[in-house]
């Protein structure tokens, strides 16, 4: 490539182009640059490392003279005079493609230094006339980046005699105003690579090509070499570094996120990094001690664990004292904070990072909140094995990671991909993808919550601000995340394997003993993993459907803890009927066959009942009864109570259903003796019912039945009788 300059020839060649850029200390937007940068092979000589930075913050104030008096200094040094210097910035810049395109634009410009351009002018508005008008592209001078000979930018720079803190910019800008130094020096250029990313993301695009991705500008119709998202722009930069320039593509995937992974299995137990497990309770939620289940599942030496526990509910506080009781003594240390402490959510959570930042043997903070429901007990070891790759694969370092969790049926989430201009919540472009897993890997996002890992060393170094999580206007959770990306620290995401879910908590009532079998509705998923047979779901593939009796079937139904709280339930109600025929409970007032029984509608739980019987009872019906199709109504759905001295049997009699469910609630041998049903005209019986299975049997005319005596304990079974 050859541009003709002054009647000199100067060769364009890659080996010729020296990438410059300033980096006082390695961020996660340096490494995404320098990752990039070594993707096209370019060479870069990086100034000011380890130098404290001078050049204030100029994202809210002018500033950035530090960088060209360090520029100075740099090309002072450099002798070969027929370099091609590329400045520019690093934290907020990816390469999109190599050094041949990037030198063929610069020719095409034909000018001795090409800088970025701006659709703003910055830092003084007042000097906005002076700029000369552009038939394309943007009006004003960028100084994020500018490629040009080394004689030129040497001569350039040489005025320069500011301060660290004055502005860089304003510094670039007077001297493209000046007529004379611009047709010396100066020319914008938009295809090069635009200064940036303009507030309108819908103006730069992802372009997928042959097992890479570029970004391409909709407005100029152009392939940028380099993206540039300055100012409030830096979140979309984030987004498109999630995939330029071949972080994942759609042929290969995550290109980066099994690259010389650690896994822990070669530290011995003792070497697990420490990681202090923050909880927190804030609402009432349901499925509290399943959540305690689950955190003794995780698969981590617990003497490498230690337990943060806010608690703000005097609900569970029962749950919490349990699991602490029966387990606490299992954990290295345990850290409790309960309602009485009277400690809101806010100082809570400042609290949890505060103990790990001050604990020397704390090297990571796993916050999980009550409502997260990990499935996957591996979590923390994924979590921290993709932190301890190898820091050349420049992908993560910083470190907060959360494990993607979704709403089981919803497309709401624990991340954000991307901001409204107000700071809330908007869908990004692939938003539904990685929710869905159509898209799989580590994705840098601006907002993260309910469980996510920190690194320690971060909340030392970066976050040592104690209130991260207060704000007067936000959400604590938006104003971590907020203060988080205010540092310039990357937070991420990974839907690499299936974590977990979150539970709903709305409509969470607590005036129940077990208040979690209301929510069948909310929580369907988890209802059925708490409340339903293990076995359930083998029902039609294993033929576990028995036939004891003519047309009388006989399957697993509930769980061990489903029988037991519907018990505990009507035991804790207390108003068993008396057994007697006038019952003003039912239309009529009068039954043919009483028990003693509390009806379902007495506790509030016909309408739950009902979703259980549509969900579970009717598939099976409509299998064993070909042609019959339920839709699950009864007018009666019961538990029954058996005792020897108050009513240990029923007499033999027809159900006023279509059909009926039988469902042995306690374990005969071991709660009772004796009980069962017999049928009469099979001459069939049923005497020792399993605890949990459902007994589905014709209500009216063929099976004319009876209930065997109950000769010691007391036994209980739910009844419905079912219509169409």
């Amino acid at each position: 490539i050859i541009i003709f300059l002054n009647s000199s020839i100067i060769l364009c060649l890659p080996e010729k182009l020296l990438v410059v850029t300033v980096a006082t200390k390695e961020t996660d937007g340096f490494r995404r640059f320098m990752r990039s940068a070594k993707h096209f092979n370019y060479t870069v000589k990086v100034l000011g490392r380890g130098q404290k930075w001078n050049g204030g913050d100029y994202m809210s104030a002018p500033g950035g003279g530090q960088k060209v008096r360090l520029l100075k200094a740099a090309l002072e040094k450099m002798k070969t005079q027929d370099k091609i210097i590329l400045f520019i910035d690093s934290y907020d810049v990816i390469f999109t493609s190599g050094p041949e395109e990037l030198l063929k634009k610069f020719q095409q410009a034909r000018h001795k230094v090409v800088f970025s351009s701006e659709s703003l002018i910055w830092p003084d508005r007042h000097l906005e006339d002076k700029h000369p008008h552009v038939r394309e592209g943007n009006r004003f001078l960028g100084s994020g980046g500018f490629v040009g000979y080394l004689p030129n930018i040497k001569e350039m720079v040489a005025d320069w005699t500011g301060e660290d803190n004055d502005s860089d910019q304003l510094f670039f800008t007077k001297i493209y105003i000046d007529p004379a130094k611009r047709v010396r020096f100066v020319s914008l250029q938009c295809s090069l690579y635009p200064s940036g990313l303009n507030s309108n993301n819908y103006e730069v695009v992802l372009k997928f090509e042959d097992r890479r991705v570029r970004a391409r500008n909709l407005l100029y119709d152009t392939l940028p070499v380099i993206i540039h998202g300055n100012g409030p722009t830096k979140l979309q930069i984030n987004y498109l570094g999630n995939y330029i320039p071949n972080t994942w593509t759609f042929e290969n995937g995550c290109t980066l996120c099994h690259e010389e992974l650690r896994p822990l299995t070669a530290l011995k137990e003792s070497e697990y990094p420490l990681v202090v497990i923050g909880i927190f309770i804030q609402q009432p939620t349901p499925f509290v001690t399943v959540f305690f289940e689950r955190l003794l599942k995780l698969q981590y030496p617990k003497n490498r664990l230690k337990l943060f526990i806010y608690n703000q509910e005097t609900h569970h506080e029962r749950q919490v004292s349990s699991f602490l009781k029966d387990h606490g003594s299992l954990y290295q240390d345990v850290k409790f904070i309960g309602p009485e402490e009277e400690m809101d959510g806010v100082a809570s959570r400042n609290l949890g990072f505060d103990m790990c930042r001050k604990d020397k043997d704390c090297e990571y903070f796993f916050s999980l909140d009550i409502e997260v429901v990990l499935k996957n007990e591996n979590t923390l070891k994924i979590l921290i094995e993709q932190n301890l790759q190898n820091i050349s694969s420049f992908l993560l370092h910083s470190f907060i990671l959360a494990p993607m969790i979704t709403r089981a049926g919803r497309l709401w989430s624990n991340f954000w991909g991307a901001l409204s201009v107000d700071g809330y919540y908007a869908r990004s472009e692939d938003y539904v993808d990685i929710v869905q897993g159509r898209r799989v890997g580590v994705w840098n996002v601006p907002y993260v919550s309910s469980v996510y890992l920190v690194k320690a060393d971060l909340l030392r170094s970066e976050l040592t601000e104690y209130e991260l999580f207060n704000s007067h206007i936000l959400d604590p959770d938006m104003a971590y995340c907020h203060n988080i990306r205010s540092k310039g620290i990357f937070m991420y995401v990974t839907n690499m394997h299936t974590f977990g879910r979150i539970l709903s908590t709305e409509n969470y009532q607590t005036g129940h003993l077990h208040n979690d079998l209301w929510q069948i509705f909310e929580n369907p998923v988890d209802w059925q993993d708490r409340y339903i047979h293990e076995n359930y779901t083998y029902i039609m593939k294993d033929k576990l459907i028995e036939t004891p009796c003519p047309d009388v079937y006989w399957f697993p139904l509930f769980s061990d803890v489903a029988s037991n709280h519907i018990v505990e339930e009507m035991e804790h109600y207390g108003k068993w009927s008396g057994g007697g025929n006038v019952d003003n409970r039912i239309q009529g007032g009068y039954e043919n066959v009483p028990t003693v029984d509390i009806h379902m509608n007495q506790i509030n739980f016909e309408k739950e009942w009902h979703k259980m019987l549509l969900e579970y009872i009717a598939p099976i019906t409509e299998k064993m009864y070909p042609g019959y199709y339920t839709k699950a109504q009864f007018d009666l759905a019961f538990v029954v109570r058996y005792k020897p001295d108050e009513q240990p049997s029923l007499r033999p009699h027809h159900d006023a259903s279509t059909f009926t469910i039988n469902i042995a609630l306690n374990q005969v041998g071991l709660d009772y003796q004796g009980g069962g049903c017999r049928f009469l005209r099979y001459d069939c019986s049923i005497e020792a019912p399993r605890k949990g299975w459902a007994l589905m049997h014709p209500g009216r005319l063929t099976h004319y039945h009876e209930g065997l005596p109950t000769t010691a304990g007391v036994r209980y079974i739910a009844v419905s009788f079912v219509d169409p």
